[in-house]
Parts: C-alpha cells; structure tokens; sequence
C-alpha cells in the first residue's frame, strides 16, 4: 500500500523524503508548492484539495485546525519531547507509518500520533 502525502514545512527532511519514496508513497513537499512559510490553514487545505495526508511535527496547530474541521483526508503528526532520545528517526517514522497501514484504519478525518505506532 501507499499514501499520497504532503510533508509540511517542519518535516521535509530530504532523507525522510527519500525514504518515504522509497517505501512507495506519493510525497509532495511544501517547498514544492509555494506554500512554504503560509499558514498551516492554507496546508490543510492544499492536502484537502488534493487528496493527501499530512504529514508534520507541527502537531499542535493541526491538531487545532482538525477540531476546527475534521473533514480532510487525514493528518498524521509526529511529536518531539525534551528529551531527544525518545524522538523518532526517520527510518522510525517511515515504520510507523508502515505499522499504522497494516492495521487498516481508515485515516480519513482523522488526526493520528505517529509516535504511537513506532514498535
């Protein structure tokens, strides 16, 4: 399986994006699209318009513009804490999502931890 995924402007790491290609999904980038420095409002719209997920370590703002309208094709947001150990590495991230596939939840209208998913 794939996803189509837009990696917000906090998350456009080249590394992560070729590992996310790598693992088959459909990436777009904020830089891509001229939406760099815009309001994660206009993001969510973009990924609203296009069909595709978000991606992004700007989770309390998405989280807001979920409860706003949780209509979108789905937000999955990945959390940094103090202690920089226990944040996930790209190859972590692109697992997550991989594990988060496989459980076959529907993402739509939904905004969803990574960090949960990371086993």
């Amino acid at each position: 399986m794939s996803l189509k995924l837009l990696i917000d402007e906090d998350s456009q790491a080249k590394k992560l994006v070729k590992l996310l290609k790598q693992a088959s999904h459909n990436v777009v980038i904020v830089n891509d699209i001229g939406l760099t420095g815009k309001p994660d409002s206009l993001v969510l719209d973009f990924a609203r318009q296009e069909d595709r997920i978000v991606l992004t370590h700007n989770c309390y703002d998405f989280e807001l513009l979920h409860q706003e309208n949780p209509s979108h094709p789905g937000i999955l947001a990945v959390y940094r804490d103090k202690n920089s150990s226990k944040n996930m590495n790209f190859k972590e991230i692109v697992k997550a999502i991989s594990n988060l596939e496989s459980s076959l939840i529907p993402l739509r209208n939904q905004f969803i931890t990574l960090n949960y998913w990371n086993y």
